[in-house]
């Protein structure tokens, strides 16, 4: 580890000072912060694989309608909290433009960013019924919500998909569901980090078990139409987003504009329920918050609470890009496909250097090319791979982090990587290899 393309002393030293014996046990944040702190001592350029911002400019449709809405004076109105009417309008029409589902502007509600619409959404469902006090989450999934529940001290399981995809999944839900204690299921689709993609069949199951076992399910919608093995890019033009929506009415959409859409400065996302769902009530509702009304509650009780709205300014910008992808002169889905030729190119440049794809294949068809992709190396698990991969400039997650059972495995996402670095990690990646190859 003396002659590695970064200074291995002062690898050693961040990775002290971070602290943690384990590196698959770090959150994202903890990885970035260490990352920062070796570029900083080494003047070395990391291949940043570890979070998932985006790396697109955002465009300009946003920027401008949110630059004349600052000009106007909204940056001294307070929002309304259940968000401005040309966004629930426009969103309501995406929603059914691109996923051919029909939701209410009265149920499309801005929050800062999806993230806060999982919170906000995580604290609902852990109150409707006292008897169901665990949420569950289709796993591998994105960190951070788990963090959520354990802030909040609500309870949650999960379980790896890995195994159980197709009529599989059915048996499985079963299982777990059966036990009557379950009161919502959570997934992404596209899935982060393993960019799995659920197929109808799949859906339709999810949509079963909540229908049987009233469960309200939250699918994540952070990477819209970014599984870019089919056009999903053409409004009120089939196909369509595929969602869970067709098969219930127990559902919540969150939308999000940071990677779709490119604007995750702004921290704006949607979150959007069906039209049932916003309008039912729960007795343990009116318990706990002193109103029954799901939709009432969500806007009135717990965004209120949390954020009082959402960032005036930026709600016009995504109301703007929203109609004019509703009208068809804004193809969102043609810029992020850069994600997907990237990560062609990144998962060759390692599965020719003794590297694995963890999560290689949906069902019986190989995995869409997309924001993120799984790798691993022989005989190393994923903290021991993680560590020794900073000694070579490169930075990832560790999938145990994820939910995921392959714990020798590592997230990798290719926004921040350009395409001028792949030379360098390409010669990495080979160093790395000739190292350490059994």
């Amino acid at each position: 580890m003396k002659n590695t393309p970064i200074d291995s002393n002062k690898v050693e030293i961040a990775i002290k000072e971070l602290n943690i014996p384990d590196l698959s046990n770090a959150t994202i944040r903890e990885i970035v912060k260490i990352t920062n702190t070796i570029e900083a001592a080494t003047h070395k350029k990391f291949i940043r694989m570890e979070m998932g911002v985006p790396g697109l400019t955002p465009p300009e449709i946003g920027t401008q309608a949110e630059i004349e809405a600052l000009k106007k004076g909204v940056a001294s109105d307070y929002p309304m909290l259940d968000g401005i009417k040309p966004l629930k309008e426009e969103t309501s029409k995406f929603i059914k433009n691109f996923m051919n589902i029909d939701v209410s502007p009265t149920g499309c509600v801005p929050t800062v960013g999806a993230m806060q619409g999982g919170y906000a959404a995580f604290m609902l469902v852990s109150n409707l019924d006292p008897k169901k006090d665990t949420a569950l989450f289709i796993d591998p999934g994105f960190s951070v919500q788990k963090t959520q529940f354990q802030v909040i001290g609500h309870k949650y399981t999960n379980f790896d998909v890995y195994n159980y995809r197709g009529n599989k999944l059915r048996d499985k839900l079963e299982e777990i569901v059966s036990k009557g204690n379950i009161n919502s299921i959570i997934y992404s689709n596209p899935n982060n980090p393993s960019w799995i993609c659920f197929t109808e069949e799949e859906l339709k199951i999810i949509g079963d078990i909540a229908n049987k076992h009233d469960i309200v399910i939250l699918e994540d919608l952070a990477y819209f139409g970014m599984d870019f093995r089919t056009d999903l890019s053409q409004p009120g033009v089939a196909p369509y987003q595929p969602t869970v929506a067709n098969y219930t009415n127990n559902y919540i959409l969150l939308i999000s504009s940071s990677k779709a859409f490119s604007y995750a400065g702004q921290r704006l996302g949607m979150l959007c329920m069906s039209n049932t769902l916003f309008a039912r009530d729960y007795p343990n509702l009116k318990q706990r918050f002193g109103v029954a009304t799901l939709g009432y509650v969500i806007i009135q009780r717990l965004i209120y609470a949390l954020s009082s709205g959402v960032c005036h300014s930026s709600q016009y910008a995504l109301a703007a890009m929203f109609k004019a992808a509703n009208q068809g002169k804004f193809n969102f889905i043609k810029d992020v496909r850069e994600y997907g030729e990237k990560a062609a190119i990144m998962k060759r440049i390692f599965t020719e250097n003794g590297f694995k794809i963890v999560y290689d294949k949906d069902i019986d068809k190989n995995l869409a090319d997309g924001f993120y992709f799984t790798i691993s190396y022989p005989g190393m698990e994923g903290g021991e791979l993680m560590e020794k991969l900073l000694y070579y400039g490169i930075s990832a997650i560790s999938l145990k982090s994820c939910g995921s059972e392959h714990t020798e495995g590592l997230r990798a996402c290719v926004s921040q990587v350009k395409r001028k670095q792949f030379s360098d990690l390409e010669s990495r990646v080979k160093q790395f290899n000739n190292d350490f190859s059994v």
